[in-house]
Protein backbone atom coordinates (compact mmCIF):
# COMPACT_ATOMS: atom_id res chain seq x y z
CA UNK A 1 0.00 0.00 0.00
CA UNK A 2 3.17 2.20 -0.65
CA UNK A 3 0.85 4.21 -3.00
CA UNK A 4 -1.91 4.86 -0.31
CA UNK A 5 0.75 6.19 2.15
CA UNK A 6 1.13 9.36 3.39
CA UNK A 7 4.31 11.81 3.56
CA UNK A 8 5.11 12.03 7.16
CA UNK A 9 8.68 12.76 7.71
CA UNK A 10 10.60 15.97 5.77
CA UNK A 11 13.88 15.30 4.64
CA UNK A 12 16.41 16.91 6.07
CA UNK A 13 14.88 17.42 9.85
CA UNK A 14 11.66 19.24 8.37
CA UNK A 15 10.07 17.07 10.25
CA UNK A 16 5.86 17.43 10.54
CA UNK A 17 2.58 17.11 8.73
CA UNK A 18 2.03 20.06 6.05
CA UNK A 19 -0.01 22.74 7.24
CA UNK A 20 -2.11 19.91 9.77
CA UNK A 21 -3.14 17.99 7.63
CA UNK A 22 -0.44 14.98 5.51
CA UNK A 23 -0.32 14.69 1.65
CA UNK A 24 -0.90 11.43 0.02
CA UNK A 25 1.37 10.84 -2.42
CA UNK A 26 -1.22 9.85 -4.83
CA UNK A 27 -3.97 12.56 -3.93
CA UNK A 28 -4.17 15.52 -5.58
CA UNK A 29 -3.20 18.43 -2.89
CA UNK A 30 -5.15 21.55 -1.96
CA UNK A 31 -4.22 25.16 -2.65
CA UNK A 32 -3.84 24.94 1.65
CA UNK A 33 -1.73 21.99 1.30
CA UNK A 34 0.64 23.90 -1.41
CA UNK A 35 0.91 27.06 0.29
CA UNK A 36 1.97 25.26 3.70
CA UNK A 37 4.18 22.88 1.38
CA UNK A 38 5.97 26.15 -0.11
CA UNK A 39 6.40 27.48 3.43
CA UNK A 40 8.30 24.92 4.29
CA UNK A 41 10.69 24.72 1.62
CA UNK A 42 10.94 28.44 2.02
CA UNK A 43 12.23 27.62 5.71
CA UNK A 44 14.35 24.47 4.70
CA UNK A 45 16.22 27.64 1.87
CA UNK A 46 15.96 30.03 4.91
CA UNK A 47 17.77 27.19 7.81
CA UNK A 48 19.93 24.97 5.44
CA UNK A 49 20.79 27.00 2.48
CA UNK A 50 20.26 26.65 -0.93
CA UNK A 51 22.48 24.00 -2.01
CA UNK A 52 21.16 21.34 0.29
CA UNK A 53 17.74 22.75 0.09
CA UNK A 54 18.62 21.80 -3.75
CA UNK A 55 19.29 18.45 -2.82
CA UNK A 56 16.49 17.81 -1.40
CA UNK A 57 13.87 19.61 -3.76
CA UNK A 58 15.50 17.52 -6.28
CA UNK A 59 14.57 14.28 -4.54
CA UNK A 60 11.16 12.37 -5.11
CA UNK A 61 9.91 12.85 -0.90
CA UNK A 62 7.68 15.32 0.26
CA UNK A 63 8.79 18.46 -2.15
CA UNK A 64 8.69 16.17 -5.20
CA UNK A 65 6.02 13.74 -6.25
CA UNK A 66 3.53 13.69 -9.18
CA UNK A 67 3.12 17.44 -10.33
CA UNK A 68 4.04 18.24 -7.48
CA UNK A 69 7.46 20.29 -6.80
CA UNK A 70 9.43 23.45 -5.58
CA UNK A 71 10.58 25.96 -7.75
CA UNK A 72 13.22 28.95 -6.97
CA UNK A 73 14.21 31.64 -8.82
CA UNK A 74 16.56 34.28 -7.60
CA UNK A 75 15.26 37.91 -7.57
CA UNK A 76 16.68 38.77 -11.46
CA UNK A 77 14.87 35.76 -13.10
CA UNK A 78 17.47 32.82 -13.25
CA UNK A 79 16.04 29.68 -12.44
CA UNK A 80 18.05 27.98 -9.21
CA UNK A 81 15.59 24.93 -8.81
CA UNK A 82 13.96 23.69 -11.03
CA UNK A 83 12.92 19.65 -10.75
CA UNK A 84 11.29 19.05 -13.88
CA UNK A 85 13.98 19.90 -15.93
CA UNK A 86 17.70 20.37 -14.02
CA UNK A 87 19.37 21.35 -16.83
CA UNK A 88 17.39 24.57 -16.88
CA UNK A 89 19.29 25.93 -13.71
CA UNK A 90 21.15 29.01 -14.19
CA UNK A 91 19.22 29.90 -17.13
CA UNK A 92 17.91 33.20 -16.68
CA UNK A 93 14.17 33.10 -17.62
CA UNK A 94 12.86 37.06 -16.27
CA UNK A 95 11.01 37.18 -20.00
CA UNK A 96 9.41 33.30 -20.01
CA UNK A 97 5.96 33.72 -20.88
CA UNK A 98 3.17 31.10 -20.17
CA UNK A 99 1.05 29.62 -22.95
CA UNK A 100 -1.28 32.33 -23.03
CA UNK A 101 1.90 34.80 -22.93
CA UNK A 102 1.64 35.70 -19.65
CA UNK A 103 5.11 37.18 -18.16
CA UNK A 104 5.20 34.65 -15.94
CA UNK A 105 8.45 34.99 -13.93
CA UNK A 106 7.99 39.14 -14.38
CA UNK A 107 4.45 38.41 -12.47
CA UNK A 108 5.99 35.59 -9.93
CA UNK A 109 8.97 38.54 -8.51
CA UNK A 110 6.27 41.34 -8.38
CA UNK A 111 3.90 39.19 -5.83
CA UNK A 112 6.71 38.49 -3.68
CA UNK A 113 8.56 41.41 -3.99
CA UNK A 114 4.64 42.65 -2.76
CA UNK A 115 3.97 40.39 -0.43
CA UNK A 116 6.10 39.70 2.53
CA UNK A 117 3.69 36.73 3.55
CA UNK A 118 3.90 35.42 0.17
CA UNK A 119 0.76 34.87 -2.47
CA UNK A 120 -1.04 33.23 -5.28
CA UNK A 121 -0.62 33.60 -9.52
CA UNK A 122 -2.65 32.20 -11.84
CA UNK A 123 -1.02 30.98 -15.54
CA UNK A 124 -1.29 28.07 -17.74
CA UNK A 125 1.63 25.67 -17.81
CA UNK A 126 2.88 22.01 -19.06
CA UNK A 127 1.87 19.76 -16.54
CA UNK A 128 4.78 17.06 -16.21
CA UNK A 129 2.29 13.97 -15.38
CA UNK A 130 -0.25 14.26 -18.02
CA UNK A 131 2.27 16.19 -20.72
CA UNK A 132 -0.25 18.89 -21.18
CA UNK A 133 -0.79 22.25 -21.02
CA UNK A 134 -3.36 22.94 -17.88
CA UNK A 135 -4.45 26.15 -16.04
CA UNK A 136 -1.88 26.23 -12.73
CA UNK A 137 -1.65 28.32 -9.52
CA UNK A 138 1.11 28.94 -7.54
CA UNK A 139 2.29 29.96 -3.93
CA UNK A 140 5.13 32.48 -4.19
CA UNK A 141 6.94 32.95 -0.92
CA UNK A 142 10.37 34.85 -0.95
CA UNK A 143 12.98 33.51 1.48
CA UNK A 144 13.66 36.33 4.12
CA UNK A 145 17.12 38.15 3.79
CA UNK A 146 18.21 36.19 0.41
CA UNK A 147 17.58 37.07 -2.74
CA UNK A 148 15.47 33.81 -3.54
CA UNK A 149 11.94 33.28 -4.11
CA UNK A 150 10.26 29.45 -3.78
CA UNK A 151 7.17 28.52 -5.42
CA UNK A 152 5.03 25.39 -5.36
CA UNK A 153 2.00 25.17 -7.87
CA UNK A 154 -1.21 22.95 -8.33
CA UNK A 155 -2.53 22.01 -11.47
CA UNK A 156 -6.52 22.77 -11.93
Amino acid sequence: MRRRSFVLVMTMGCAGLLGGAALAEDAKPTPDEVKALTLQATQLVADKGIEQARAVFNQDGAFKHGEIYVNVIDSKGTWVVYPPKPEGVGKVILNLQDADGKFLVQDILKVAADNSEGGWIEYHWKNPVTNTIQPKQSFVKKVAGTDYVVYVGIYK
